[in-house]
């Protein structure tokens, strides 16, 4: 099984939402967030003072999937999420070694 984690524009998640439900994936977790990459925020004005904005709003997404969907996951959020601005976001796959449904005790891919 993979984690999937996808940090995207916030007004994004919609869109990103019902192309993981296309492709088959049922439960995620969304998480608000603030950060900053390449684009290392920007400077506002504010009743006449100038400050810097360093952090940026952004959402995080979490899904579990097996293996065989990672793949399809990936490209549903890339192409759901992309602007094709700067600050579109990352996706970060890694491995996990178990998942347990606290309510019923199933393991592994039944727990998903």
């Amino acid at each position: 099984m993979k984690k999937i984690e996808a940090v995207i524009k916030p007004f994004k998640l919609d869109e990103v939402k019902e192309a993981l439900h296309e492709v088959g994936l049922q439960g995620l977790t969304v998480i608000e967030a603030k950060g900053f990459g390449r684009q290392k925020g920007h400077t506002e004005l504010y009743r006449g003072a100038e400050y810097v904005v360093d952090f940026l709003p952004k959402v995080k997404i979490e899904v579990i999937c097996e293996d065989a969907m990672t793949e399809r996951a990936v490209e549903a959020i890339v192409t759901a999420a992309r602007t094709g601005r700067i600050g579109d976001g990352k996706i970060f796959v890694t491995a996990v070694e178990e998942v347990v449904r606290i309510r019923t005790g199933e393991r592994g891919g039944q727990a998903v």
